[in-house]
């Protein structure tokens, strides 16, 4: 099973979130496991090429 990090907090009654690799694409839901659901739809739709110019972050190593 392949896992992903996110981030996430709770504005009044809803979930924010988005995926640590990709923090430009925000979603929401009503409940945790609606947001993580939700999340995983983001994650499908980005490697799937349907979004164009897909932004990541990275680490860079620097001596």
């Amino acid at each position: 099973m392949k896992t992903k990090k996110f981030v996430y907090w709770q504005d009044e009654d809803m979930w924010i979130g988005y995926l640590e690799e990709y923090p430009d694409y925000k979603t929401q839901g009503e409940t945790l496991e609606e947001l993580k659901e939700n999340l995983k739809d983001v994650y499908q739709e980005l490697i799937s090429g349907t979004i164009p110019y897909v932004r990541k972050v990275d680490e860079l190593e620097i001596a």
